[in-house]
């Protein structure tokens, strides 16, 4: 208990003042308070690290476009030059930025796109082909106000980017919008024992393979029907036998006298001499008419 002192001052008793105590003993357990509430909090919030978004050589305009619009949407993106896939050297340029996350596009023959999700460098990974890229879409931005919608249909990831309208909270697509067919997803970064196989996947080789296989039937059947169409022109006509009753109905036409011709008719003149004959003629009328003038 803390003592109090009375003093006798005109038979009234005073007590004694409270010793001082020091600002800064009173503010260092408050700023150690917030600060371990500044921990918990950064504990229980997620905060995403960066992640890096580049592709191989090869890579077209279009597929330029929407790695360029991914790299938009997320604002803890970092890119890079072009490389060959090479899963150590990946893993390599993933540690040299700092990144722990990894997008890769895979160009293949100049047509084909496949994209590589992958936590760096321990794993796990997933390789996606892509197809069906929006042609002429809007730049994309990061608005607080958009929303990315992920739709499974047909064993494939649909993926949306639409913005809401403020006046009737309508939606409206920006873009990108492209569709992932999930082919492997591997234990490793790049690489690995394989976790999961689509089995519904067909590669771009085979889907190309079965389009000239049904074109090239169709052009078989073509011909097989053209060969069968001149075999049947050289071959025997067929003779049908003739029908007695065929000409039951028709009427027998009239029997004209056979006349006989006994003078020789007259030879007809040469079109050409006659023409010659004509032409003098009218030369001569011609030059008739000019003299008469003259005179």
């Amino acid at each position: 208990m803390a003592a109090t002192k009375r003093k006798l001052c005109g038979g009234l008793a005073v007590q004694a003042k409270k010793p001082r105590r020091n600002e800064k003993d009173s503010k260092q357990p408050a700023k150690l308070r917030n600060m371990a509430e500044e921990a918990e909090e950064k504990e229980k919030v997620h905060i995403p690290g960066p992640i890096l978004i580049f592709s191989s050589r090869g890579i077209k305009f279009r597929r330029r476009h929407l790695m360029q619009d991914l790299r938009m949407l997320m604002p803890h993106s970092k890119a890079d030059t072009k490389m060959d896939h090479k899963d150590i050297v990946i893993n390599e340029v993933c540690e040299t930025k700092n990144c722990n996350k990894c997008i890769y596009f895979e160009a293949k023959k100049k047509q084909d796109l496949y994209m590589w999700l992958s936590n760096s460098p321990h794993g796990p990974s997933a390789k996606f082909l892509i197809f069906s890229t929006s042609w002429y879409h809007p730049k994309s931005q990061p608005f607080v106000d958009h929303v990315f919608t992920f739709t499974i249909l047909d064993n494939r990831v649909w993926f949306w980017n639409s913005q809401i309208i403020e006046e009737d909270a309508a939606l409206v697509e920006i873009g990108p919008r492209f569709v992932l067919n999930l082919i492997k997803i591997f234990q490793g970064s790049f690489g690995g024992p394989t976790l999961y196989e689509n089995p519904h996947y067909q590669s771009p080789n085979m889907h190309r393979c079965v389009i000239r296989s049904i074109t090239a039937a169709k052009y078989k059947e073509k011909q097989q029907v053209k060969d069968a169409q001149k075999m049947k022109k050289k071959g025997p006509k067929t003779i049908l036998p003739h029908d007695p009753t065929a000409d039951v109905f028709v009427i027998p036409a009239e029997e004209k006298p056979i006349e006989i011709q006994w003078v020789k008719p007259e030879p007809k003149g040469d079109l050409k001499a006659r023409k010659k004959g004509i032409f003098k003629r009218q030369r001569k009328m011609k030059q008739k008419m000019k003299s008469g003038n003259a005179k």
